[in-house]
């Protein structure tokens, strides 16, 4: 596996715009993930759309340069998760990176079955509204919450709604957990990386780590599930919600993206095959800016008049849906973004993105 650690950086050539689906490697930040990304891509113009944890695998879309401009709206797009919760424990940061904060009653534990659990899990489906995981990157007074946790203050976040429009149960396991042996507390340990707005304070011990010290063992329920959610959804949040519904506590015990929007992970490859291609063929391979709106906005055909008022920023006749579209060339080119508005009592389409401006 890659080290996310720098490395002497060696110049590449430039990529061309598009963008980049990566399977993100556990252990790595999305902002770890952009680094290599702009060596690989050889630009600092690169970026990413919607965080994964640094427990989280998957799938990460990145924009190279231009392509940037497109990232807005791909963070907007419903996502797909694979995820493991463990129903006995709950955690400082919701998920098996934080130090254990309660164990639920082992007697709790025991009466989960799959009925109780089935509606719980219809509780948490569909518009909810949910209150996002205390160490978060959700600023409060201008600040984020994880550091206002990592000094020790108490932090409220207002509860927002969302959506989870699936939530499916692929298997429930009885199992064992190992958990430090004394009272569950927060031991923060070391605070972000200088620079890295994804990185999360360490915790020691942790649900997954329970270090030296003595520890026990203690009855737990697995639960391997499938959802599909808004964004701004923390399927970390859902383990918590369904623990505390269920009177066990629950964390995440692991997570894989594997859809955003129309980019799954069929088509995501991870950093090592990234790097030997570009080392094969010289420059980084990228997905086309067309073939990339493609995958993120419903298609407008234009013919060359509009190619020619688009480019200077003019209005054209209007596209008849809500959406934005993706506006392309008669040779296939990505010309503009629209959207359907109404200028001086006369419906029009306005350009709200031009990507191939007149020269």
């Amino acid at each position: 596996m890659i080290s996310p650690t720098p490395q002497a950086p060696v110049r590449r050539p430039t990529a061309a715009d598009g963008f980049v689906v990566v399977d993100k490697p556990q252990g790595w930040t999305s902002h770890d993930v952009v680094g290599r990304m702009r060596r690989l891509a050889g630009t600092r113009k690169v970026g990413h759309a919607g965080t994964l944890d640094p427990m989280a695998t998957g799938v990460l879309v990145l924009g190279i340069g231009k392509a940037t401009r497109l990232l807005t709206y791909v963070v907007g797009a419903d996502k797909d998760y694979d995820a493991t919760i463990r129903l006995g424990v709950a955690t400082t940061t919701d998920d098996a990176e934080g130090a254990v904060a309660a164990l639920g009653d082992p007697s709790a534990v025991e009466r989960v079955d799959r009925a109780a659990l089935d509606a719980a899990i219809a509780d948490l489906t569909g518009d909810i509204q949910q209150v996002p995981t205390k160490v978060s990157a959700i600023k409060v007074d201008g600040k984020r919450a994880y550091a206002l946790v990592r000094a020790g203050q108490e932090v409220e976040l207002q509860a927002r709604p969302v959506t989870v429009s699936r939530f499916d149960v692929l298997d429930v396991r009885v199992a064992t957990a190992i958990v430090p042996d004394g009272e569950p507390g927060d031991v923060y340990v070391d605070g972000p990386a200088d620079g890295d707005p994804d990185a999360r304070p360490d915790v020691a011990p942790t649900a997954a780590e329970p270090g030296n010290g003595p520890t026990r063992e203690i009855p737990v329920v697995d639960v391997d599930v499938r959802v599909t959610v808004s964004s701004g959804t923390y399927v970390r949040a859902l383990a918590r919600d369904l623990g505390t519904a269920l009177g066990t506590g629950g964390h995440l015990t692991m997570l894989r993206r594997t859809r955003v929007g129309g980019y799954e992970l069929a088509g995501a490859r991870t950093l090592e095959q990234l790097e030997a291609q570009a080392d094969a063929d010289g420059t980084l391979a990228t997905l086309p800016l067309a073939e990339a709106a493609r995958a993120t906005f419903p298609v407008r055909e234009l013919d060359d008049d509009e190619v020619r008022a688009l480019g200077y920023g003019q209005w054209v006749q209007p596209s008849g849906r809500p959406e934005v579209m993706a506006a392309l060339s008669p040779s296939g080119a990505l010309v503009a973004l629209l959207e359907d508005t109404r200028r001086r009592g006369e419906n029009l389409a306005k350009p709200v993105l031009v990507l191939a401006p007149a020269s």
